[in-house]
């Protein structure tokens, strides 16, 4: 018996193998510094914590709706209001297993077999083969450094076809750390729209934002728009799993209907929990954690590209580098390799996010202290010195 085609196309996430490695070195006793994932080094916010406890001590923990507890779906809607001055539904709101889970329920909720989904190359890699699992056809959208890694208009309209459905987009974006100004991202959405298609951001990085607008895609207010979210990035929340789906008022009913098939529920503990992150009082303790993510970013950029590194684009958010390997080096997934056994510097191979331009890049995550990152600056240089 053999796996089916839909599972048996679906390709390794190369970060995790490379994790893998860099734990079983770990295991041996070396000091690995971990560059590799995108899981900052802070943790969980107190307050998060203290909510948790006292759920798990007085509330039952038992399935709640598919689509979430009201009162978070509430507090969601709410976080829009006060941070970006919109006026959401929360109706409009389902909680969801992780950002992941948003994403995926939004392309089950529009897409029949055969239908086509641009995506960004290089992109997060994951996005294809949610396509390709909900019987969607996943079409690479090639990105350029000149345009910050996003679509231009010109380009979205060359490659959309018939069959296109939707187009996916992440602002501020995984690998590069790229944005779109409200400006770009609304005249994506109007040829979107004007194709009766549907326009999925993710903005699971949103609030890791340094320079520029931060603003959202509901902003637009607009019937194509699917806009994941979710608490592991800004809110420093990765292993509780949660996240959030805001959809169009008319494919609500139908999400809620796929969630109660493909998970039941959200993580319960995690929904309490969830709503004392959204609340304001907590914003001046994450936004802290944002400029020392940003000072991070400030140490690399420099030391880097002095070791002979190139930044493409400039990451105005999330916490990557998307980097150009030095021209000396055969392969970045090589060198990749050689930071990992002989550095003890895990950093991803720029092959996980597309076939675009990716066998010389690198993505690397500022997500341990300065202190680390100057012990891995110094590693790097002497990997690539010892040739």
């Amino acid at each position: 018996m053999q796996p089916g085609r839909r599972a048996a196309a679906v390709a390794p996430f190369h970060v995790m193998r490379v994790l893998e490695e860099a734990r079983a070195l770990e295991e041996q006793g070396c000091d690995l510094i971990h560059l590799e994932v995108g899981e900052p080094d802070f943790l969980t916010p107190g307050a998060v914590v203290t909510a948790a406890g006292e759920a798990l001590a007085s509330r039952p923990l038992g399935y709640t709706p598919a689509a979430g507890l009201p009162a978070l779906r509430q507090a969601i809607a709410g976080y829009y209001g006060w941070r970006y001055g919109l006026d959401i539904d929360p109706a409009r709101v389902l909680v969801t297993p992780g950002g992941s889970g948003a994403l995926q329920l939004a392309l089950m909720a529009i897409l029949d077999a055969g239908d086509r989904v641009l995506l960004t190359d290089p992109g997060y890699p994951c996005n294809r083969h949610l396509v390709s699992l909900a019987g969607g056809v996943p079409d690479a959208l090639p990105v350029w450094p000149e345009q910050d890694y996003q679509p231009t208009l010109a380009a979205l309209e060359q490659a959309w076809t018939p069959r296109t459905r939707a187009l996916m987009l992440a602002t501020p974006a995984n690998p590069t750390g790229t944005t779109l100004t409200p400006a770009r991202l609304g005249a994506l959405h109007d040829l979107v729209a004007s194709q009766a298609g549907a326009l999925i951001v993710d903005e699971i990085y949103q609030g890791l934002l340094y320079e520029g607008e931060d603003h959202s895609a509901l902003a637009l207010n607009s019937e194509h728009v699917f806009v994941a979210n979710s608490f592991s990035k800004y809110f420093g929340m990765t292993g509780w799993r949660l996240g959030w789906l805001v959809a169009p008022q008319a494919f609500t009913e139908v999400l809620v209907r796929l969630a109660q098939n493909l998970y039941l529920a959200p993580p319960t503990l995690a929904q309490y929990a969830a709503g004392v992150a959204l609340a304001p009082a907590l914003r001046p303790e994450l936004d802290r954690r944002r400029d020392r993510l940003r000072a991070r970013r400030d140490l690399l950029i420099p030391a880097l590209t002095s070791l002979g590194f190139e930044l493409p684009a400039w990451p105005r958010g999330a916490f990557y580098l998307y980097l150009r390997a030095p021209a000396d080096q055969p392969t970045a997934a090589a060198l990749a390799a050689r930071l990992l056994q002989q550095g003890g510097v895990a950093v991803t191979p720029g092959c996980d996010f597309g076939t675009n331009e990716t066998s010389t890049m690198l993505r690397i995550a500022y997500t341990q202290s300065r202190k680390r990152l100057q012990v891995a600056i110094d590693r790097i240089a002497t990997v690539l010195r010892d040739r």
